[in-house]
């Protein structure tokens, strides 16, 4: 039997090569243009299309580096006026920008963690606000992911809209926002780790049956806890697709999940009627 080959000491010198996305080095030029006081404060930026074709990319890519940055505040449309650099310090925009770029797309654990934290907030409010349209939607979004399931399609899209209806259910717009910022990346990591494999449609059927099905009772610790469930359950199936990052996201889960025992700490909610 050959022995195996010892590993080479130069690897534990070695790293990853990161390659930049478009969407980060549109970023990068324009942190450097307001560093060395280019573009300043309340200035306005040129056109995407005029920004896409000095950058020599397309215009997704300036797109998406811009929505980034409308999200977290650094640039403002206005109407009429376009969209200009918000009016802060210099050294705020510098680090604010760092920040955005910073942000791991691809680091499956804080994603997962965040995604548990928004989502099972959301399931609770919407069991405590949703109205008859939003549960009207919220079901079909339910039955449209079913009917595609039980044909063996993954319906990743399909789970998407019946996360996102429910987040629209919660009547925070700031939470809805935040969910939906990260649903892309949700969505390409599901593709990539086959999240809604054949043999994991029925368990994600019986999963999202709970959780709608807490929502219509109007029952928000129940559909906290459901939706905490069909959480972790996908994390570890993120897990078994190939990725070993999850052990933090979920360590904080399983403590979370114990939380629905505990009410003194949250507000009281009225629900929207």
């Amino acid at each position: 039997m050959p022995r195996p080959t010892p590993r080479s000491p130069v690897l534990d010198s070695l790293s990853a090569i990161r390659v930049d996305r478009p969407s980060d080095l549109i970023l990068r030029q324009l942190r450097d243009l307001i560093a060395t006081g280019a573009m300043k404060p309340g200035d306005r930026l040129p056109g995407e299309r005029e920004l896409a074709q000095q950058f020599g990319v397309g215009r997704s890519h300036v797109r998406a580096a811009l929505r980034r940055l409308e999200f977290f505040g650094i640039l403002n449309t206005l109407p009429q006026s376009g969209t200009i650099v918000a009016r802060l310090g210099v050294a705020a925009l510098e680090s604010l920008i760092g920040s955005v770029i910073a942000l791991d797309r691809d680091d499956f654990a804080a994603l997962a963690e965040t995604r548990f934290l928004l989502e099972v907030a959301a399931a609770r409010y919407a069991a405590l606000r949703s109205a008859r349209s939003d549960l009207k939607r919220i079901r079909a979004a339910e039955e449209a992911f079913r009917v595609r399931a039980t044909s063996g399609d993954p319906a990743l899209q399909e789970d998407l809209a019946l996360h996102l209806a429910i987040a629209q259910a919660s009547h925070n717009a700031v939470l809805a926002s935040l969910i939906g910022l990260i649903a892309p990346d949700v969505l390409r990591l599901n593709g990539e780790h086959n999240t809604c494999s054949r043999p994991r449609l029925a368990e994600v059927l019986r999963e999202h049956r709970a959780v709608v099905g807490a929502i219509e009772s109007r029952d928000p610790d129940a559909a906290e806890r459901a939706m905490a469930w069909h959480a972790d359950a996908t994390a570890a199936q993120h897990r078994v697709g190939g990725r070993k990052k999850g052990t933090q996201a979920a360590e904080v889960s399983q403590r979370t999940r114990r939380a629905p025992a505990r009410n003194s700490g949250r507000p009281h909610i009225q629900p929207t009627t």
